[in-house]
């Protein structure tokens, strides 16, 4: 009875074992066909994001401006980075991230005469900004230079420190010519309409992580940071209207958005700034 007893407890722990291997092969194969459907999705949402139009910058957008009384103590800024820098999605200048923070500055309590510049370049990735800063130092000095740089980074899965790193030396070798400078970060690419889900969670992973590398490449480098995320993501994601036509790009009320969140460091770093 006891050897019997013993045989089959052993046949019952084999035919356990056979099951749990079977149940064990079962499940990877899931995993593994899971994971290429999920590749396949995340596949073909790249290729429809790839592929729908997208708003182009404006030709006739002008890139120079005075904005201001005059008299009015002068302020010199200029914006760095991708199509945000330019303001694509809107077809005026007074509704660009640039023409809005130029309008507050006017209007606010110090009431300056800013002269407003963009050497910013639509799909631009951090690594572009050396020549960009060149000709942001091309004549007279900037007082400030805003930069708005990473989603493309972001959404081309770029490695954050590497991003960063480009960011930080731009930063440094404005600061080392005596420019005062605020960066926006990565913005919330979740909040991006565009953009399908899963994928949207993917890119907007990517997006704070590009973020909290600039963040910290930023400080090391003497700038002043916005989380742009943070600050707006929110109301990108409530508000569908802070998008333009294309899903991607702000409207001129997103582009408020932002310069709203952008003017507290640039109003204090133009008060650093000394007058020319």
């Amino acid at each position: 009875m006891t050897e019997r007893g013993g045989r089959h407890g052993v046949g019952d722990w084999g035919a356990g074992a056979e099951l749990a291997l079977r149940l064990g092969r079962a499940a990877a194969l899931s995993l593994i066909a899971g994971t290429i459907g999920g590749v396949a999705v995340l596949a073909g949402e790249a290729f429809v994001a790839r592929n729908r139009p997208y708003a182009q910058p404006e030709l006739g957008l002008a890139l120079r401006a005075t904005v201001g009384r005059a008299g009015a103590p002068p302020l010199r800024l200029v914006l760095l980075g991708d199509s945000s820098a330019l303001g694509v999605g809107v077809a005026r200048l007074g509704d660009t991230v640039g023409g809005q923070l130029a309008h507050l500055l006017a209007e606010g309590a110090a009431g300056r005469r800013v002269h407003l510049s963009s050497v910013g370049v639509s799909g631009s990735r951090s690594t572009d900004l050396a020549t960009q800063v060149a000709r942001a130092l091309l004549g007279p000095r900037p007082d400030v230079a805003v930069i708005l740089i990473g989603a493309n980074d972001a959404t081309a899965l770029r490695r954050p420190a590497e991003a960063a790193a480009y960011l930080g030396a731009a930063v440094r070798r404005l600061r080392d010519a005596g420019v005062e400078v605020v960066v926006g970060t990565c913005p919330d690419l979740g909040a991006v309409r565009a953009i399908a889900p899963p994928l949207r969670q993917v890119v907007g992973w990517s997006g704070r992580r590009i973020a909290r590398a600039q963040t910290v490449a930023v400080l090391d480098a003497g700038g002043s940071v916005v989380d742009l995320a943070a600050e707006t993501g929110p109301v990108f994601r409530a508000d569908a209207g802070t998008f333009c036509h294309d899903g991607f790009h702000p409207s001129a009320d997103g582009y408020r958005v932002w310069a709203h969140a952008l003017l507290p460091a640039v109003a204090a770093a133009a008060n650093v700034a000394p007058h020319q």
